[in-house]
């Protein structure tokens, strides 16, 4: 990926050996992956429009309150009291990058669809534990979205892991976790993460893991029209999608469980498999639209 000499964000918080600090609450969405152990209409097109009342017909929500929130009136982000990271620090450099070109992508995106800004989340730096408003959090949990104070928080250590451990090698690979991340900030301005969290607890669990997976796999097709952009913009390099399509493969609920147990429990999936993560990600790779991302109305996912 073609990264350097660009524009990094001004949202990346540099909260390594800081110690935790935060508050408590529910974990968003993120990768959780094991470590160690058209035309317009209203406040968009109507493709995107057509997603949101199937979405919310199968979520049971009221299409309007999907809508809420990205009509230009959503209330300001905190700002966060941590630095920036140094520009010596390579890839701390290459994460606000990303976050930059995601950022661009959504911006563009919120434009076009909902006639508003992008409501840009930040990405919090950390190394070993923090505590978000989601609560208390260690690097094992691995690169995890917080809705309650709309933040991406990683460990760059994770990226050593990425590769060695899940052979997932590759800049793209370690952006596309960056974008899936992201992907759950756009979910959680739409309405779809809040509703999900409502309704998880009030499922058994085999149906609220298989809600879930739609929920993942919708990041992944997000992080997916993210690519798309990228790539009209003439910013990929020769592997980079290989890089990503890996990287979906080898954190795949069947790949991880295959590795870290031997066999697989299909009712314990909650990202979805291999093959799905893959797919998702094509999908928004090729269409480029938000409104391809519907992973709830397919019987089959």
């Amino acid at each position: 990926m073609r990264w350097r000499g660009r524009r990094g964000s001004d949202n990346v918080e540099d909260r390594r050996g800081a110690g935790m600090s935060g508050g408590f609450g529910i974990p968003g969405g993120g990768m959780r992956m094991p470590r160690g152990g058209a035309g317009r209409a209203g406040f968009g097109g109507i493709g995107f429009l057509i997603v949101i009342v199937v979405v919310a017909m199968l979520l049971g929500i009221n299409p309007l309150t999907l809508l809420q929130g990205v009509d230009g009136t959503m209330p300001a982000q905190p700002q966060g009291e941590a630095p920036a990271p140094p520009q010596s620090d390579e890839m701390a450099q290459f994460v606000s990058v990303v976050l930059a070109d995601t950022e661009d992508t959504w911006q563009k995106t919120f434009r076009s669809e909902f006639g508003a800004d992008y409501p840009q989340p930040r990405l919090v730096l950390f190394t070993g534990a923090i505590r978000s408003a989601c609560g208390f959090a260690q690097s094992a949990t691995g690169p995890f979205y917080c809705p309650g104070d709309r933040k991406v928080y990683i460990d760059l250590a994770f990226y050593d892991e990425l590769r060695r451990r899940f052979q997932a090698p590759g800049d793209f690979a370690q952006a596309y976790v960056i974008a899936h991340e992201v992907g759950h900030h756009i979910q959680n301005l739409t309405g779809v993460l809040p509703k999900f969290d409502e309704m998880r607890r009030r499922l058994p669990q085999a149906e609220a893991n298989q809600l879930s997976v739609r929920v993942e796999l919708q990041a992944d097709c997000y992080a997916g029209v993210w690519a798309h952009d990228t790539a009209q913009k003439g910013l990929l390099e020769t592997g980079d999608i290989e890089e990503a399509m890996n990287a979906a493969t080898q954190i795949g609920d069947d790949a991880i469980q295959k590795r870290t147990q031997g066999y697989v429990v299909p009712d314990a999936f909650n990202h979805g498999t291999s093959a799905q993560r893959q797919r998702w990600f094509r999908i928004g790779l090729t269409e480029g639209r938000m409104e391809a991302c519907d992973t709830f109305s397919p019987e089959r996912v």
